[in-house]
């Protein structure tokens, strides 16, 4: 059986639950399972990335490349 079947008699299962609490559970380990495929693809920089970051950010400082929080607020809003 490839995934795309496994998937809808898993649907169709889970249709049929009417237990709060099981879904609940299920609810739950889905989340827990999806943090650890996230967890498992992050990769933690190195100190030198870190140093080069803080670099480039004290530098566009310097050149007036930065924008005030309230700037970035008003901007947000019009993402809307």
């Amino acid at each position: 059986m490839n995934i795309q079947a496994r998937k809808l008699v898993l649907i169709e299962e889970f249709l049929r639950i009417s237990d709060k609490s099981f879904i609940s559970k299920l609810e739950s380990f889905i989340r827990q399972e999806k943090k650890k495929s996230y967890e498992k693809e992050l990769n933690p920089m190195s100190m030198n990335e870190f140093h080069e970051m803080i670099d480039q950010a004290k530098q566009d400082s310097e050149t007036g490349r930065v924008i005030s929080h309230q700037a970035l607020k008003k901007k947000v809003k019009t993402w809307k």
